[in-house]
């Protein structure tokens, strides 16, 4: 039998009622609320991380490719990939899909006002199931597969057609730069929201087709190709084994590289979290320490008479260490209970919202990263019990003569 053990479990049931379970209540609570916050933390943290890089690489891929230029414009230089090349692209074990594009510039005069368009070309090869969250009314624009044709259907932002008051089924007429300058009558087929400026202000998608015959491109001529890899947490080694398998004159740009300023805001709200964490730990040991010396006093008559008994030091220290270690226990399992029902309360009901223009989003994202809150309520039991082992050593300090006599 371990009799340090077994004698914590009879202190801990004779204390109900006492001054000491109040201590033992709020030893509990003060671990509860922290590992709550810990990994509620973390499943904001993830949420939010995963759901923006989500909507950039649906955009932009996880890794484009595109023709060195110069020059600053927000069009590409023509490139095409002949079939050897593109098959060589597409058996890369880090490839799971790839897709062409092309931008071109121009202007949308509407109700005597003139608005900025980026047009974005997209083909037959584009993922509309890893886009269609974004689309909030409306459908596709449809795609033609012959490269002597083009749809005049497009979609556009929420906020495209907000400012130009225009919806669904209705036609603009688009300016693009170029000389002459040339307009297309555009048809709007679906309107999305993506929650992010760099995109909603003024992004339409469309038939690649459309900017082909601007342009006098060849049929098989892009702007450049979006890939997207396998697993995203070995997106620089895609990115090596990518650029080994293009010719001369093409190179790579990951999101990370195209967008590093919102993926440098995201490195940003990790370490917040991480200093969160860290305060969060401190306080919870200090509590811890707190409510174990406590413990030990009011316990200092029971302390002095294990001693007079025979008990060493190491004997009474266990059974401290085990009634802090159950508190720890009882507090680790009502934090992640209270942690995974907010989680699933906000995961499918959605009760706190967000202003969209600020966080790009309309609510409270939630990332179930079990592998996170193992880490935590790991980190956590380990940290306060290696701290718990402060307190204990005031035990070996304390004279049984004098304990027994303590009032």
């Amino acid at each position: 039998m371990n009799l340090p053990y077994f004698i914590s479990k009879r202190i801990n049931a004779t204390d109900k009622g006492s001054f000491s379970s109040i201590i033992h209540k709020v030893a509990i609570a003060s671990v509860a609320l922290g590992i709550a916050i810990m990994v509620v933390s973390y499943q904001i943290l993830g949420g939010f991380q995963n759901n923006i890089k989500d909507k950039i690489f649906s955009f932009a891929g996880h890794i484009q490719i595109k023709k060195l230029s110069f020059s600053n414009s927000f069009e590409e230089e023509p490139i095409s990939l002949n079939d050897e090349r593109m098959a060589l692209l597409k058996e890369d074990p880090y490839v799971k899909h790839v897709q062409e594009f092309a931008h071109k510039p121009g202007l949308i005069n509407r109700n005597d006002e003139v608005f900025g368009l980026l047009f974005k070309g997209i083909g037959p090869s584009f993922d509309q199931e890893y886009f269609s969250d974004y689309l909030v009314e409306g459908k596709f624009p449809s795609l033609k597969d012959s490269t002597k044709l083009f749809s005049n259907e497009v979609m556009v932002s929420q906020r495209m057609a907000d400012r130009m008051e225009v919806g669904v089924g209705d036609r603009i007429v688009s300016y693009f730069i170029m000389d002459p300058p040339r307009t297309r009558s555009l048809v709007i087929t679906g309107i999305f929201v993506t929650g992010l400026d760099s995109f909603d202000e003024r992004t339409a998608i469309g038939d690649i087709n459309l900017i082909r015959g601007l342009n006098g491109w060849e049929p098989q001529e892009v702007g450049g190709y979006e890939v997207f890899v396998n697993n995203i947490n070995r997106l620089e080694e895609a990115d090596d084994s990518i650029v080994q398998r293009l010719p001369v004159g093409l190179y790579t740009e990951t999101a990370s590289e195209k967008f590093d300023i919102i993926f440098d805001w995201l490195g940003l709200l990790s370490q917040n979290v991480f200093i969160l964490i860290t305060l969060i730990l401190f306080v919870a040991c200090f509590n811890m320490v707190s409510v174990l010396f406590i413990l030990i006093m009011e316990r200092t008559q029971m302390i002095g008479s294990f001693k007079a008994f025979g008990a060493t030091n190491q004997l009474i220290r266990r059974i401290f260490a085990y009634n802090g270690l159950r508190l720890v226990i009882q507090g680790l399992i009502i934090g992640n209970l209270i942690a995974i029902g907010f989680g699933a309360l906000q995961y499918y009901f959605r009760v706190i919202p967000l202003e969209a223009s600020t966080y790009y989003m309309e609510y409270v994202p939630i990332d179930w990263n079990w592998f996170s809150t193992i880490w935590i309520n790991v980190l956590t039991f380990v940290l306060v019990g290696l701290v718990l082992i402060i307190p204990t050593a005031i035990i070996s300090r304390i004279s049984p003569l004098k304990a027994i006599r303590f009032d």
